[in-house]
């Protein structure tokens, strides 16, 4: 018998009491109990983003992470079905580099913003526009855009992959702040193109003057690099959601604002219940379709199944290897 089975939701509660009031979890108490057991059933596994309600995130997911520390463990998945408690393009980055497993989003609705705001045709354009210059796509994208892509890269490695080109001058797409915040860390040429995360493109450099003011100066500020640049200029460090994990774990600020999606600083405040978090809250409302409900209906159902045409499947995880070669958070 799988020790899955042996785990209930009051077992699991402990895992979230911090952050998930006990009248609120019971409402998925049934929900809970249905995932453990479908889990065992169908050889599943759950891949969490660091963006999830923490009742998922420390609840039912088996392996969490931001979009790098999934697409690494990802492939070391012996499931038979892994579900992707995310977003569309991290289920297909799952797909990419498991093309013999399952792998289901609970809600095809589950898109993203920064991915949809580039296609295949426009990464094509800027080659012609810009011919031998490599293209460095962040996996925040569709596979077919991967697919026209040299490699791929994350908010956590980004300066590492460009660095590793050798190059004076690169296309970075889709995220135009990630792309401005990495140019000036490597001094490389950045071409890149007018995408954007609606979450982090929304905070501002008052914001976070404002929290300042709000606690007299006694708050630590990380910010995510897909924050404009006069943001991240703001901060006192930024960094990807794993980097900021790393930060909290390693320095234990008195107190901390974390300028990214809301569930992040319930997800981190479960572990270090010592450290006050401010919580400047724009929410992912893509993110936010996954639920204990979806996720039992996905693993009920099977379904929503991830495809993916065979010739872009190959290009895409072509990218993707280089991507997690190179390495680094």
């Amino acid at each position: 018998m799988s020790t899955t089975t042996l785990i209930s939701a009051e077992d699991l509660f402990r895992r979230v009491d911090h952050v998930v009031p006990a009248v609120e979890w019971a409402t998925m108490a049934d929900d809970v109990d249905a995932i453990i057991r479908l889990k065992a059933e169908r050889n599943a596994v759950i891949l969490a983003h660091n963006y999830m309600r923490p009742e998922i995130f420390h609840g039912v997911s088996d392996i969490v992470g931001d979009s790098l520390a999934l697409a690494r463990e990802a492939t070391e998945v012996e499931a038979d079905v892994i579900v992707l408690a995310g977003v569309h393009f991290m289920a297909e980055t799952a797909k990419l580099l498991n093309p013999s497993k399952t792998v289901l989003i609970p809600d095809l609705r589950s898109g993203c913003s920064l991915a949809e705001s580039i296609t295949a045709a426009d990464v094509r354009e800027l080659r012609r526009l810009h011919p031998g210059v490599p293209v460095v796509t962040y996996v925040n994208t569709s596979a077919a855009v991967k697919a026209e892509s040299d490699i791929c890269c994350t908010s956590g490695n980004a300066v590492r992959v460009i660095e590793s080109l050798g190059v004076p001058e690169v296309i970075m797409i889709p995220d135009q702040f990630l792309a401005a915040n990495v140019a000036r860390q490597t001094g490389v040429m950045v071409i890149t193109h007018p995408g954007a995360c609606e979450v982090h493109e929304r905070f501002t450099p008052a914001d976070i003057r404002q929290i300042r003011a709000d606690y007299a100066g006694d708050v630590t500020v990380l910010a995510h690099p897909e924050c404009p640049p006069e943001v991240v200029d703001e901060a006192d460090y930024a960094g990807s959601t794993a980097q900021m994990i790393d930060f909290v774990a390693d320095r234990r600020p008195k107190r901390v604002a974390l300028i990214t999606e809301c569930s992040m600083s319930d997800n981190v405040a479960q572990e270090y219940p010592e450290v006050e978090f401010v919580r400047p809250c724009n929410m992912c409302p893509h993110m936010k379709r996954n639920t204990m409900a979806s996720i039992r209906h996905a693993l009920e159902t099977m379904t929503h199944e991830v495809t993916i045409d065979p010739d872009v499947a190959d290009r895409a995880r072509a990218a993707v290897e280089r991507m997690l070669a190179v390495g680094a958070k």
